[in-house]
């Protein structure tokens, strides 16, 4: 197991220790060398990420058959995937070649959710498994078990890898503007530091054009390498300066987008705002598959070695949905699993993740709170199967949930406790069970519902 592993049930501890306790803290954790903080599979997937870039398709091919007959024959000693591949006549032993992954079953979110506890391999106890959530992005709250030691690390290496297709080095300084809470208070704090990373991290919440010098100020001081921001926050803060007419007192190395679809548009006039190249790719929480932008292309590239990809059959759009199964992970692998992200396919290249749009919250002093900031990474929606917000007015929020086989309702009080921590005190929010939340005319669940006027 890892350091980083190990001490991650401490985690919440130390977000909540004071500032001096966190930075002394956090520079000693620094100090200790990458190998040691992530553990021998860092090294590992670091070589990998930098070698696969030079490998050719039969190399590629080979690598991919090994990975997935692993990750089938791991699964194949759960009792889930036991019986499924039972019934479908597949052998994992038997698996030589990519085309065959089409003869195993389909796997879905909901599966995910029902069955979770008869999909772990028996061979792993509960000291090798992490236990880590989806926030609910897609409407779908899932929690699943990563591997320790080898999830983790391997997904800091790839996006570390990745990363450095704009100039990212190990050690860098940067500035997040993504989900973290900084403040429960609409009036309060924008950022604190984490030494850990050398990061400054600032509020996606508190981004308001009133409060924008505040960030200005926050920035020129740390004068960050990088930003690394949600797509939407990145715009919120370009926009601002741009209207405001206010300066940095830097310049990027680049700016660092993921969580959200990033337009071609979008990526243009953020590069030409901050004079940076712009760096977008695709991921999620359950570590399947991962996508990025390369040197040379702004389209997006799985990494053959990360997992395995398929594409759905086109819907009405002519998208199609993202189908992974993970390499890697033998302590709950994820067969075939439908992801409910969707991909425009253009010239046989991912040119965009559709599905992921800007989707806001507002407050009742204006604050826009983007439903990717909200994603609630910790047991707060475990058991339900589908979470929705519904706003129909400024500062007003309802929470649309509908409750799985295994939902205890003695769990609202904490759930209601951790929405508010992130919507801030300018919000009322109240819980409401419903037996189906409203989904789109093609089926597709809906993480806000929004009849606010424009």
């Amino acid at each position: 197991m890892s350091l980083e592993d190990a001490l991650y049930p401490l985690l919440k501890l130390y977000e909540a220790a004071p500032q001096p306790v966190k930075s002394l803290a956090g520079r000693a954790y620094r100090a200790i060398p990458s190998s040691l903080r992530y553990g021998p599979a860092y090294t590992r997937f670091q070589n990998e990420a930098r070698e696969v870039e030079t490998w050719d398709a039969e190399t590629i091919r080979l690598y991919q058959i090994k990975a997935l007959r692993d990750s089938l024959m791991a699964a194949a000693k759960a009792p889930f995937y036991a019986g499924r591949f039972a019934a479908s006549g597949v052998d994992p032993a038997k698996f030589e070649t990519l085309e065959q992954l089409a003869n195993y079953p389909l796997l879905t979110k909901q599966d995910v959710i029902l069955q979770r506890e008869q999909m772990v391999n028996p061979e792993f106890d509960a000291k090798q498994r992490l236990y880590i959530t989806t926030g609910g992005s897609s409407g779908v709250p899932v929690g699943f078990y990563l591997h320790k030691g080898v999830s983790r690390p391997k997904e800091q290496a790839y996006l570390e890898a990745q990363w450095s297709r704009r100039g990212y080095r190990i050690g860098d300084r940067v500035a997040v503007i993504r989900g973290s809470v900084t403040s429960s208070k609409a009036g309060g704090d924008i950022s604190y530091f984490d030494a850990t990373r050398n990061w400054l991290i600032l509020s996606s919440y508190h981004l308001t054009l009133e409060r924008l010098p505040e960030y200005v100020a926050a920035l020129n001081r740390f004068r960050p390498q990088h930003l690394h921001a949600y797509p939407s926050a990145a715009l919120m803060l370009a926009r601002g300066l741009e209207q405001t007419g206010v300066k940095l007192n830097f310049e990027p190395t680049s700016l660092l987008c993921g969580s959200e679809k990033l337009s071609a548009e979008s990526q243009q006039y953020l590069e030409h705002f901050f004079k940076a190249p712009v760096f977008h790719w695709y991921g999620h929480s359950e570590r399947v598959v991962l996508a990025a932008q390369t040197r040379t292309s702004n389209h997006l590239h799985f990494w053959p070695t990360y997992g395995f990809v398929e594409f759905g059959e086109p819907d009405a759009e002519g998208n199609r949905e993202i189908i992974g199964t993970s390499f890697h992970n033998h302590v709950m692998p994820l067969i075939r699993y439908r992801t409910g992200d969707y991909a425009k396919i253009t010239n046989g290249e991912v040119s965009e993740i559709v599905g992921r749009d800007y989707e806001f919250l507002v407050s009742a002093t204006g604050r826009r709170i983007s439903l990717t900031a909200i994603n609630m990474h910790d047991r707060i929606f475990e058991g339900l199967l589908a979470v929705q917000f519904f706003q129909e007015h400024e500062g007003i929020v309802e929470c649309r949930f509908q409750p799985g086989p295994q939902w205890q309702s003695n769990r609202e009080p904490a759930m209601l406790a951790g929405l508010l921590k992130k919507l801030g005190d300018d919000f009322t929010l109240t819980l409401r069970q419903v037996p189906e939340v409203e989904k789109t005319s093609a089926g597709k669940h809906k993480w806000l519902v929004s009849r606010m006027k424009q």
